[in-house]
């Protein structure tokens, strides 16, 4: 179909474009609508013009429809529209301070539309929030986890007495990593799993059933790596005291006991300090306050979670704790084996 706008060229004007479409120096934007309006000119098609130059025909329609209008002017861009005009280093600051303050009313976190809508007044746009926040490093989406309490002035002594039991057991004497987990949940899935095979990972249905949850104490032997665990039915000093008397009968009556132990309310209470001081071959060592990572049976509660728990469907809570035994004896068993501990309990220096 023949274009609307038919190219009729003045010899000035052919002149002008011929010179335009050979020039080497002039911006290509100019050269490509001069060849296209020259082509135009000899009777081409929008389509063909387009193959040639490699642009959209509706490109080539736009600059012939300009040119029948504009004439020699159309060899050029229009002025742009002007953008939003650009922030000063005040506005910047300002949305970083609103983005670090809260926000007012019922919201609890800044969003970028948020924003935009509480510094209306400035005209900025929801991306431009986002780009000077990036640039700030600054994410009010985000929160980390902080623990406030106040500092301990014997934390690197406790810290240093617990890990010399760890790298050298005393003489005639057994060194115990004690600590209860509480609440794992027994439950099931509603549908079978689906294996994995080759280019498919393993399939586990989402939905699950709930039946009841299993609570345990377990003693790590530091320099075995052996376990002993029990389930309890709760957490309280009658079973710990419980479960100090079962460590009592199960090590030889010579030896000491050293046992490594937070500050659990079950571990601290006066009936549980009673029950130690009146077997004093006991001795306590407790970890300082919100430093459970000290204690190393917490590296084994890891294990047991890793290899055990996270995958293992468990129809009722007494399935669950046999299954907890069935691991721990064959954990003895087969992969008993001190954990390596190189921390020394003195203060960690920035390398």
């Amino acid at each position: 179909m023949a274009s609307p706008f038919v190219i009729a060229l003045e010899p000035t004007e052919r002149e002008r474009l011929e010179h335009l479409a050979a020039s080497r120096t002039a911006p290509c934007g100019q050269v490509q609508r001069a060849t296209a309006l020259l082509a135009a000119a000899d009777g081409l098609s929008n389509a063909a013009i387009g193959r040639q130059l490699h642009r959209h025909v509706d490109t080539i329609r736009a600059w012939r429809r300009r040119f029948a209008t504009e004439r020699l002017d159309a060899l050029t861009d229009r002025p742009r529209p002007l953008g939003r005009p650009r922030l000063s280093p005040a506005d910047r600051l300002r949305i970083i301070a609103a983005a670090t303050s809260t926000p007012p009313g019922t919201d609890t976190v800044w969003t970028h539309r948020l924003l935009a809508e509480y510094l209306a007044d400035m005209t900025v746009s929801d991306s431009q929030i986002g780009r000077i926040l990036r640039g700030a490093d600054l994410k009010p989406h985000l929160v980390r986890g902080w623990l406030t309490r106040p500092a301990d002035p014997e934390f690197f002594g406790k810290a240093a007495e617990v890990c010399a039991l760890y790298r050298a057991c005393p003489p005639n004497a057994v060194v115990l990593s004690v600590d209860e987990k509480t609440g794992i949940t027994a439950r099931s899935r509603k549908h079978p799993d689906t294996p994995a095979r080759p280019g498919r990972r393993a399939r586990r249905e989402f939905e699950y059933v709930r039946h009841g949850t299993a609570s345990i104490i377990a003693a790590l032997n530091v320099h075995t790596g052996q376990v002993l665990t029990e389930t309890i039915a709760r957490n309280d000093s009658t079973t710990f005291i419980r479960f100090l008397r079962l460590l009592d009968s199960a090590i030889a009556t010579g030896q000491e006991l050293h046992l490594v132990i937070d500050n659990g309310s079950s571990h601290t209470s006066k009936k549980t300090r009673a029950w130690l001081a009146a077997h004093p071959r006991f001795h306590v060592h407790h970890t300082p306050k919100h430093a459970s990572w000290l204690n190393q049976v917490e590296i084994f509660f890891s294990t047991l979670t890793r290899r055990l728990l996270r995958r293992g469907q468990f129809a009722s809570r007494d399935e669950l704790a046999d299954r907890i035994d069935e691991f721990v004896l064959g954990y003895d068993e087969t992969d008993a084996k001190p954990y390596r501990w190189t921390y020394d309990g003195t203060p960690l220096k920035a390398t």
